[in-house]
């Protein structure tokens, strides 16, 4: 894990800041620095009376918590050299954050294409599956982040929810979405401007279980926007722990996934102008039949 000092505080020591910056205690701090595991980027160990350096750089090894192994391969839909494009599987994180490091995307694809630069070009929540775009070095990574930063990538999404008889479809909503940090849900704000767009339609349904296969076309990109919007329109995702109430759910049960697939990504590519389209093999859960699109 690598440390970049901050521009300047109040610290004298080196130690002084890493006590304030770590939620470990101060023994376990003084011990690591006398074991020598905070090093410089020569590797050489830094001493524990090191003065505080602003913009200064140190290195440590982040003891990684256990994670319950998501029992789910990660498929190659298509590599060259500038991207990487997998899909993905629900309950496998998009990248390394807060207690998923070693079960993410990025820490698997790294690994198993030898691509130790590999990064994302845009993010899937953790129990949404299906395609997902990755950049193969630094180079890349800027060209390929603005196509969704600027709404060019055009993405469709399958999603299994209830039908709502009395529900006018297909619609197109309108909402802001806000999502304070901390909090688990992003919730509608009315009379505020509308920051977020997604196109719903019903294209299959089910009478003997009452739900129905969904297209969504979202034309921005809110954190939980999908499951958002569904659940304000009274028809929650399939499955879904957080929207419309939270559930507890425990890290290794991986049995009841979410009916949300990304399940197609289009673009012009930035780099040589050639159009890309590519399509996810899964299917929002429970439906067992092929898409149409």
């Amino acid at each position: 894990m690598r440390l970049r000092m901050p521009q300047g505080g109040p610290w004298v020591t080196l130690r002084d800041h890493l006590l304030d910056r770590i939620p470990l205690p101060s023994s376990t701090i003084d011990a690591m620095l006398g074991a020598g595991e905070f090093v410089a980027a020569d590797g050489s160990p830094v001493p524990a009376d090191s003065p505080f350096v602003p913009r200064s750089v140190v290195w440590v090894h982040r003891q990684l918590p256990d994670e319950p192994p998501v029992p789910f391969e990660l498929p190659i839909l298509y590599r060259d050299e500038r991207i990487v494009v997998v899909d993905k599987p629900h309950f496998l994180a998009t990248m390394p954050r807060g207690r998923h490091l070693r079960e993410t995307v990025l820490a698997r694809a790294r690994v198993q294409l030898g691509l130790p630069r590999l990064a994302a070009a845009h993010r899937l929540d953790r129990l949404t599956a299906g395609v997902l775009l990755l950049t193969t070095e630094q180079r890349w990574r800027g060209p390929y982040q603005q196509l969704f930063a600027c709404g060019q990538a055009r993405k469709v999404y399958l999603a299994t929810a209830p039908v709502r008889p009395d529900l006018e479809l297909p619609t197109t909503v309108r909402v802001h979405l806000a999502k304070p940090h901390g909090q688990l849900q992003a919730a509608v704000v009315p009379g505020r401007p509308p920051n977020s767009q997604t196109r719903v339609e019903l294209v299959a349904a089910d009478p003997q279980t009452g739900l129905g296969r969904y297209r969504l076309t979202p034309t921005t990109g809110r954190t939980h926007q999908l499951r958002a919007h569904l659940a304000w329109l009274g028809i929650p995702l399939f499955g879904d722990p957080l929207y419309p109430d939270v559930r507890s759910v425990s890290a290794d049960d991986f049995s009841s996934p979410l009916g949300l697939v990304a399940a197609r990504l289009a673009f012009r590519d930035p780099i040589d102008g050639e159009e890309r389209d590519f399509t996810s093999s899964r299917l929002p859960a429970p439906w067992q039949v092929g898409a149409q699109f």
